[in-house]
């Protein structure tokens, strides 16, 4: 029977960059992890074991630390633009390369009450992401996001009039701890791409947008509190059409002090990671 090579791509993953650009009064570190794809006229090497049309995926990775060194990109975004215009510009055999890149964050080092210009530790384990790709003589496509943003809230949640059968054993609650770990990823229109961005200020004021969002927001279930989160970035800025969001309920289970005569009014908790409940949705401007 006759089968067809429907798809194909293939590249690089996690490659690990560390990028110090040296002003003369102080430093900037940028973390980051790419990952490169090509997609285009490589069916041969599946169907023949031909690799005349392959770029070495090692050849990738050298790429990657090849481009960050000419690179004068202050944002993933610029210099995933850079590294995609380089490969196709090489590849004709590619139709489309598509780099993702994460970040991990660090921050400066405080020392006698002020930013030390030149020492870091980590932050915290959310990272920054990006994903970008380009087809041979198109326009670039761009999202943005952030995964692992891990935020809590002691007030202003509640869930109640869930349905309820014979195997529910949940109880219905007006104040609980409500835990998560945001990912967000949301997409650029394409006039704003090619006007500009400053990708860098943008995560900045969305990211600032969604936290204070889940602050304040009274929260009737994780589902109504990720679509006023969702709600209010697309508000902020009409540079985005889209945004993806998921958000694990990270349960914290309030602790049975009754066994030892004492009450336990939402003080203490069991924080748990599994199982969790799992919500996302994608909100879209009309």
């Amino acid at each position: 029977m006759p089968v067809k090579l429907v798809s194909n791509r293939y590249g690089k993953s996690r490659v690990r960059l560390m990028r110090v650009t040296r002003h003369e009064q102080h430093h900037n570190l940028d973390e980051w992890t790419v990952q490169v794809l090509l997609t285009g006229d490589f069916d041969t090497a599946h169907t023949l074991g031909d690799n005349a049309k392959i770029l070495p995926t090692d050849t990738m990775k050298n790429t990657v630390y090849h481009v960050a060194r000419e690179s004068k990109a202050t944002s993933m975004e610029d210099y995933a633009k850079e590294l995609i215009d380089f490969l196709l510009g090489r590849n004709p055999q590619a139709e489309s390369v598509e780099v993702s890149v994460e970040s991990t964050l660090w921050k400066r080092l405080t020392v006698d009450g002020q930013p030390y210009p030149t020492a870091f530790m980590r932050g915290s384990d959310e990272r920054q992401t990006t994903t970008v790709s380009r087809q041979q003589g198109q326009a670039f496509a761009i999202t943005s996001g952030l995964e692992r943003l891990t935020v809590l809230k002691t007030a202003q949640s509640g869930f109640m009039g869930f349905i309820k059968d014979s195997l529910t054993t949940l109880p219905e609650t007006s104040d609980r701890l409500f835990a998560t770990a945001v990912k967000a990823e949301w997409l650029y229109t394409k006039a704003a791409i090619e006007a500009g961005i400053d990708f860098n200020k943008v995560r900045g004021h969305l990211r600032d947008i969604l936290i204070t969002t889940f602050a304040k927001h009274d929260s009737l279930s994780v589902q109504q509190t990720l679509y006023a989160m969702a709600e209010a970035a697309l508000h902020h800025t009409d540079i985005i059409d889209e945004v993806y969001m998921l958000m694990p309920n990270k349960h914290n289970l309030l602790v049975d002090l009754g066994r030892f005569g004492q009450e336990n009014p939402n003080h203490i908790f069991v924080p748990t990671d599994e199982p969790h409940g799992t919500i996302e949705a994608t909100v879209r401007r009309v």
